[in-house]
């Protein structure tokens, strides 16, 4: 009794993470405010602007909006890995994807945005190459190939990893507690 009494407090604890992904959706707010003030800022000066600083300036967006699509995925996918489902399961515009990404897949999805935003930025740089000095330039490149490596990694570690699981026994036998 006292077993399963603990186990119950284990399992309810993951409700302490509720907290976490409202932050998430507060931040995700946050990158709204940022996103229409880039906006705003923007759009006034659009017809005094070179055709290379409007793109860099829709490249900001585009980068915040990336970010945005990073904060929803984790919200979505972390809520429904870790806290509980979400019940929308019968609305119109339900993503497809929604409760079907498991935290290998989130961690795909992950490492692919970064790379998409660090790939923004090293776009961004080069397009500014004036005021962008060789160091700063270098540094964007090796960070981004970081990024890169890093998700090709994941993505064959993740494919090794369904393919252990594919060549495993099936019956009774337990996964591994380190598995995902």
């Amino acid at each position: 009794m006292i077993e399963r009494r603990f186990e119950q407090v284990i399992f309810a604890s993951r409700w302490l993470l509720a907290p976490f992904y409202l932050g998430l959706v507060v931040s995700l707010a946050l990158l709204l405010v940022k996103f229409m003030q880039e906006l705003l800022h923007i759009v006034p000066h659009v017809l005094e602007m070179s055709e290379k600083d409007v793109l860099l300036a829709v490249l900001t967006l585009i980068d915040l909006s990336f970010a945005g699509n990073l904060l929803l995925m984790v919200i979505f996918a972390g809520y429904e890995n870790f806290v509980s489902k979400i019940d929308v399961a019968n609305h119109e515009d339900r993503p497809d994807w929604m409760g079907k990404v498991d935290f290998g897949g989130l961690k795909l999805k992950l490492i692919a945005s970064i790379v998409a935003i660090s790939g923004i930025h090293l776009l961004k740089a080069f397009m500014n190459l004036a005021q962008t000095s060789r160091e700063e330039l270098m540094w964007l490149v090796i960070i981004h190939m970081t990024f890169v490596v890093s998700g090709v990694l994941l993505a064959c570690m993740d494919r090794l990893e369904g393919h252990h699981h594919a060549q495993a026994p099936k019956g009774g036998s337990k996964p591994d507690a380190g598995q995902h």
